[in-house]
């Protein structure tokens, strides 16, 4: 009788504390605070119909004026001319969405990464995590545009689970596509990356990979198997995708201080 009185205290003692207890968030919420950090990067050019033209997908990191992507988005050279064709960005600044010029600043072609900057109002930034703590079979989701062209200008979100941690390396010309041909060769003097059991599209290069729980985000996606031709991505896509790990923007980051 008495255990059976202990019994009943403690859960009512537990049921009392939980309120106390700190909720995981779940996507949707985590979804709504990674949001607001995504931009379109792209080119700018006023005398051109369209006037801006998408190349990826970027993040804001740091003091919120600095956008992180693959170096394989940013072009490699543009002019400073206003008439000419000029880097830029599209956000959402408050309840406006405008285009907005930026600068690269540091990037990182061995790890297919770039840092641009802007001046004017910050953007929020998200979270970045511990890829060195990354799990295969971890649960996780990937923000961007995908086919932004064609599909618009809207935040995309997709998820999946980590498959491998692979070791692989980043294609130099074309990092945004994964041939069949050029897998093997990829491997020798490589670095771990993460393979995705998710599907990426053209235009979720250069967006954040986080953990579907946390909002931590661990990894920058970079490029997309495929199985045949460029063409056959949207009609037959792989499923397989691959995410630089986090660790190398922080040290790009750091260095670019």
């Amino acid at each position: 009788m008495r255990s059976r009185l202990h019994w009943h205290w403690l859960s009512f003692l537990a049921l009392c504390l939980m309120p106390l207890l700190p909720a995981q968030a779940g996507l949707p919420e985590t979804i709504e605070r990674i949001k607001p950090s995504l931009v379109v990067v792209g080119i700018f050019n006023k005398l051109k119909s369209p006037s801006f033209m998408m190349r990826g997908t970027g993040f804001a990191v740091g003091d919120g004026r600095l956008i992180a992507t693959n170096a394989h988005v940013v072009p490699e050279t543009t002019g400073n001319d206003p008439d000419q064709d000029q880097l830029a960005i599209l956000g959402r600044f408050g309840n406006e969405r405008r285009v907005v010029p930026v600068r690269l600043v540091a990037r990182d072609v061995d790890h297919d990464l770039a840092l641009l900057r802007f001046d004017g109002p910050a953007l929020p930034t998200v979270t970045l995590g511990d890829a060195d703590t990354a799990r295969e079979g971890q649960a996780i989701a990937f923000s961007g545009f995908p086919i932004g062209s064609v599909l618009g200008f809207s935040p995309v979100t997709h998820r999946g689970i980590i498959s491998s941690i692979t070791p692989i390396s980043v294609p130099g010309n074309n990092a945004s596509q994964l041939k069949t041909q050029s897998i093997r060769s990829l491997r020798s003097g490589a670095f771990p990356i993460f393979q995705l059991d998710a599907t990426a599209y053209p235009g979720n290069s250069g967006g954040p990979l986080f953990d579907a729980d946390s909002g931590e985000v661990i990894g920058i996606i970079n490029m997309v198997f495929i199985k045949a031709t460029k063409e056959s991505i949207l009609e037959k896509p792989s499923g397989i995708s691959y995410a630089i790990p986090v660790r190398h923007l922080k040290e790009l980051i750091g260095a670019a201080k």
